[in-house]
């Protein structure tokens, strides 16, 4: 497993690699395994990014990516390497609906799609296998100091390191590398460039109902007529489990960003109302219900950049740019793709 822990102290590492989504971690063991020692901060309780997955009521579900997919076969190589408790190839296999997945490309010829019974967060904490990840650790600010980047978090602690990889959503990013911009035209132009793409929100209500219920006959449903809902994942399908009926309910974009300032009682009061009109009555009686925000949910289509960027700074340090916003297609695969390539050019030199 990897290892998780903060230290009161000041670090000097090869790569700092800030965020645990997939683009970090697959960054992080390129680096790893070419004899480098990368340390990993995330802000989050665990690593995934959206790769993420909650229990309740003892079980797993998936409330941000619900399933994954890919054509690349290395990506489907470490895929078939998760040491999982069960994988359900071809997940989803039943789809309802006539809307527009958030990535038509999955359900092309030529991709598989699958889920894991203990949920998708088995791929990052695969991926994080013997790296350093401390966290629990947000970063507020980076600052050149000859040869290295000063990084500094939340909770006051300061890291240092001659090479620091920004693998977060666009505007996390941007936040962090708009102080610097003056530093040098690399960093002016990358922020000029940030400033041109961003990263979509979505409200999500998971929602569980008794086993009386009428359980829906589809693994996930994109309905075509709704303003409110883009997408219904039938969790428990994936858990082989009869206690509860558990939906995932992700709001549309546009949605989710009038409502992103609401209580999280009025919006999933919204969601729930949606629910019933598209499912039947039996959807407005939940027997639970939890929420989760996601600000950055995914990438804006059409704004992909052509790659990772590695921007050198005045003394010699290193910063680098990654996610699913820096390679095609955008989403895991292109997040995975994205770290690897920016962990190869790293090793090559560039930006010395």
């Amino acid at each position: 497993m990897f290892r998780s822990a903060i230290l009161p102290c000041e670090l000097t590492d090869d790569v700092l690699v800030v965020g645990a989504g997939i683009a970090g971690l697959a960054c992080a063991r390129d680096l790893a395994r070419a004899g480098l020692k990368p340390l990993i901060l995330d802000r989050a309780r665990g690593v995934g990014g959206r790769c993420a997955t909650r229990r309740i009521e003892g079980l797993p579900v998936d409330h941000g990516v619900v399933f994954l997919h890919g054509s690349d076969p290395e990506f489907l190589a470490d895929l078939d390497a998760v040491p999982s408790q069960g994988v359900l190839a071809g997940w989803p296999g039943r789809v309802h609906g006539a809307g527009t997945p958030c990535q038509p490309e999955a359900f092309a010829p030529g991709q598989r799609r699958l889920a894991f019974a203990e949920g998708v967060s088995a791929f990052p904490k695969y991926l994080a296998q013997g790296l350093e990840v401390r966290l629990k650790a947000r970063v507020t600010s980076l600052e050149p100091d000859g040869g290295e980047l000063r990084v500094r978090t939340d909770f006051g602690l300061e890291y240092r390191a001659p090479t620091v990889v920004l693998a977060l959503a666009l505007e996390e990013t941007a936040a962090l590398v708009e102080p610097l911009a003056t530093r040098s035209p690399e960093l002016t132009s990358a922020c000029r460039l940030l400033r041109m793409v961003g990263s979509l929100p979505c409200l999500t209500l998971i929602a569980g109902y008794r086993p009386h219920a009428p359980a829906p006959d589809w693994d996930v449903a994109y309905p075509a007529d709704s303003q409110v809902l883009h997408l219904l994942s039938h969790d428990s399908t994936k858990r082989g489990e009869t206690r509860f009926i558990t939906l995932v309910m992700q709001a549309r974009p546009r949605w989710s960003r009038k409502w992103l300032e609401e209580s999280p009682k009025r919006w999933s009061a919204e969601i729930v109302a949606e629910a019933t009109r598209l499912l039947g009555s039996w959807a407005a009686r939940p027997a639970w219900m939890q929420t989760h925000r996601w600000l950055h949910a995914r990438t804006d289509a059409g704004t992909a950049l052509a790659g990772p960027m590695i921007l050198p700074l005045p003394g010699g340090a290193r910063l680098a740019l990654a996610g699913e916003a820096f390679a095609p297609g955008a989403g895991v695969e292109a997040a995975w793709r994205s770290g690897r390539m920016l962990a190869a050019r790293l090793l090559s030199g560039e930006g010395c």
